[in-house]
């Protein structure tokens, strides 16, 4: 009897030894690329791009057609405590957004939701 409750221990002890949680292949990895979309409304609402009287005031263009259908690769993954993951974006083409810009932050999941950027699959 002392043998089967020390086997039924050890199974139960290392069914429990190996729970990490596993990797959300949908969340944003350094060196993704992703490409930012056409907005029908004025602006970004999740890509948070600097207002275009600043844009200007630095010497860059102030015209979001210039960054539709962008590529652009992530840098760094934040993750928030309400879940959101933020993203640090800059060019694929070493540019910078809007002549100016070298990098944004966007809130991912709502941006992906929205339909500001999408992810590609290469």
């Amino acid at each position: 009897m002392k043998k089967v409750c020390y086997l039924m221990f050890l199974i139960v002890g290392l069914s429990f030894a190996n729970n990490t949680p596993l990797k959300n292949f949908n969340d944003p990895q350094i060196g993704d690329v992703i490409i930012i979309n056409q907005t029908n409304a004025n602006g970004y609402k999740y890509i948070f791009f600097p207002k275009l009287n600043f844009i200007v005031k630095k010497g860059g263009i102030g015209n979001y057609n210039l960054v539709e259908h962008t590529h652009a690769i992530v840098k760094k993954v934040e993750k928030n405590e309400n879940g959101d993951i933020f993203v640090i974006l800059k060019r694929k083409n070493d540019k910078k957004f809007f002549g100016s810009v070298k990098r944004v932050k966007a809130n991912y999941t709502k941006a992906l939701n929205a339909g500001e950027i999408s992810k590609t699959t290469n």
